[in-house]
């Protein structure tokens, strides 16, 4: 695997587990666990960091005058992102509420 298909799986690997640390960031603060939940939304950061890292590689390469192949595996890699940032998103508001609601 290289190049194009190498990033793709890059931003989607990166993005299933910030998804997936999101999840289980709602699951903690449920238990009343707050800076763990704080802690794995922190964690998941990290990771979308890393997939919008990746992404970017892609649009400097098109910046560039490179041509970027449109494929199955990218549109799913863009999708997964927006995926994840969406639900990082929701379970940042909803610990919050959690949270002060618990007060």
């Amino acid at each position: 695997m290289e190049g194009m298909e190498l990033i793709a799986f890059q931003i989607i690997s990166n993005v299933g587990m910030a998804k997936s640390l999101a999840i289980e960031a709602i699951r903690e603060v449920r238990k009343g666990n707050y800076e763990l939940a704080k802690g794995k939304l922190a964690e998941g950061t990290t990771f979308m960091t890393e997939a919008h890292h990746a992404h970017t590689k892609l649009i400097q390469k098109e910046a560039s005058g490179e041509k970027v192949e449109f494929s199955l595996i990218l549109m799913h890699a863009e999708d997964q992102m927006l995926s994840a940032e969406t639900i990082t998103a929701l379970a940042n508001e909803i610990i919050e509420m959690y949270i002060e609601l618990k007060k």
